[in-house]
């Protein structure tokens, strides 16, 4: 705006000198041509006049020429504006905007690529800032085992052991989340529980050690409730807790806990993968685990797998290593499925869970072949548990069984290819499928047996404390 209002001060300005010269050369230019024009009379002595009179040239050619000389100033007066406006915007005297379109469209698409990272990364918070805000709800976990017994050259002996893992505070209240596996071993709680809480004092950073009760342990899931009490703790700052049915692989987080002994540390990466199926203390599936690339170590497990805007996705519980050590698959229990098993604790003390009563294997397309199956894929029913919901549906187990390359397979039963219209690749989507349900609920099932399909509608019961 300020640009166009100095190209228009500077036009008026220059077209107003450039008039007013004109016209004033006009002028000087006309009262000379009025003289040169005049021409001797060839009427001398004519009455009235004297001797030397003069014939000037008529009047309708002199507006005429008066006509042509304004305009002309006028025209001239225009046109050196605009060469000397055009002169002062090409060496820079005055400004020009401009706007180009490209680079209209690229800074809208740098705005929406920005946009969607703030809105996949939730508020962005570096690693740095992560830790600083919420380390101080992050404890270290001491559980302490009294008469393990080990073997050794001489015989059994008894002694005592300690875990060492993570967790983090949930609630005022004292409330805190660990794995399973930290505090129980081989179905046996531990026999005490320290919790170790990061506090700042005037001479820096400090701990303070304080007592914990173990509230339940579900090794289903691989969580653990833990609780302390907050007039012997520290100032308790709960975590956040997220969402994991809406983490995206890619998405950056970070780990805090405990690897190796190294107390309150902290490593970055992101979502590798999501959905996957993770196998928990006691043989079951646990379904949707969250894969990442942040280092996680032994000691790890427990602590909280924190996104981006500084909420708890995960509880870190595991790694997939051939050397024992960090290779960039840790894995996390999803923390929709934790705080489920958390509810229940604090209600009950125990988690129950849907029972279907199946024992069955993975079919491939080559184990299909192999054994002469017309599916080749889905769940190969081996067994049915006696008076299960899946044997009152009638569905049949195995007869017989065979080796295939030194692996044991159960045939002659039925194969399970679907539930609830979801295909299933193999047993783990089934026992997957069927830890998302609760007793009572009625799934149907997709069974082909003798050569035909057919669909059976099952209702699930509490599995029992066996199973």
């Amino acid at each position: 705006m300020k640009a166009l209002e100095t190209i228009v001060a500077t036009a008026v300005i220059v077209f107003a000198l450039t008039t007013v010269a004109m016209a004033g050369a006009r002028h000087v230019g006309s009262s000379f041509t009025a003289r040169s024009q005049t021409v001797p009379s060839d009427r001398k002595g004519r009455r009235g006049t004297t001797g030397d009179s003069t014939r000037r040239i008529p009047a309708g050619r002199s507006v005429m020429k008066r006509v042509w000389s304004k305009t002309g100033a006028f025209a001239t007066g225009a046109l050196a504006t605009v060469l000397v406006v055009v002169l002062l915007m090409a060496t820079g005297v005055l400004p020009v905007k401009t706007e180009k379109t490209k680079v209209v469209r690229e800074n809208a698409a740098a705005t929406a690529a920005a946009a969607t990272t703030v809105a996949m990364t939730g508020a962005g918070m570096t690693p740095a800032k992560i830790y600083d805000k919420y380390s101080a709800g992050v404890v270290e976990v001491l559980a302490t085992f009294k008469n393990v017994s080990s073997a050794t050259p001489y015989g059994a002996n008894s002694s005592s052991a300690q875990a060492l893992g993570s967790g983090f505070v949930v609630a005022a209240d004292g409330a805190i989340l660990t794995n399973a596996h930290v505090v129980s071993n081989n179905g046996a709680t531990a026999d005490s529980v320290k919790v170790v809480f990061k506090t700042q004092s005037s001479s820096g950073t400090d701990t303070t050690t304080v007592a914990a009760t173990v509230v339940g342990v579900d090794e289903t899931s691989d969580v653990a409730l833990l609780k302390v009490d907050p007039a012997k703790a520290p100032a308790l700052d709960p975590l956040p807790l997220g969402d994991s049915s809406a983490v995206q692989v890619g998405e950056a987080v970070v780990a805090i806990g405990n690897p190796l002994g190294y107390d309150f540390s902290v490593t970055s990466g992101i979502v590798s993968a999501t959905n996957r199926n993770l196998q928990s203390p006691n043989g079951s599936v646990i379904p949707d685990g969250i894969q990442t690339d942040a280092a996680i170590n032994e000691g790890n497990s427990g602590g909280p797998l924190i996104d981006a805007s500084g909420k708890v996705i995960g509880i870190n519980e595991q790694i997939a290593s051939q050397s024992g050590g960090n290779q960039g698959l840790g894995f996390a229990v999803p923390i929709n499925t934790a705080v489920s098993a958390m509810k229940q604790l604090r209600a009950t003390g125990k988690v129950t869970y849907a029972y279907l009563g199946v024992e069955g294997q993975t079919i491939t397309s080559d184990i299909a072949g192999a054994l002469g199956l017309s599916q080749n894929k889905g769940v190969l029913v081996a067994a049915i548990n006696d008076g299960s919901p899946a044997a009152k549906a009638g569905i049949k187990g195995g007869s017989r069984q065979t080796d295939l390359q030194g692996q044991l397979y159960v045939v002659g039963g039925d194969v399970i290819t679907a539930m609830d219209g979801e295909t299933l690749a193999g047993m783990d989507e089934l026992a997957a499928a069927i830890m998302k349900h609760k007793p009572g609920d009625t799934v149907t099932l997709t069974v082909v047996s003798g050569g035909k399909t057919r669909d059976v509608k099952i209702t699930l019961v509490e599995r029992p404390s066996s199973n």
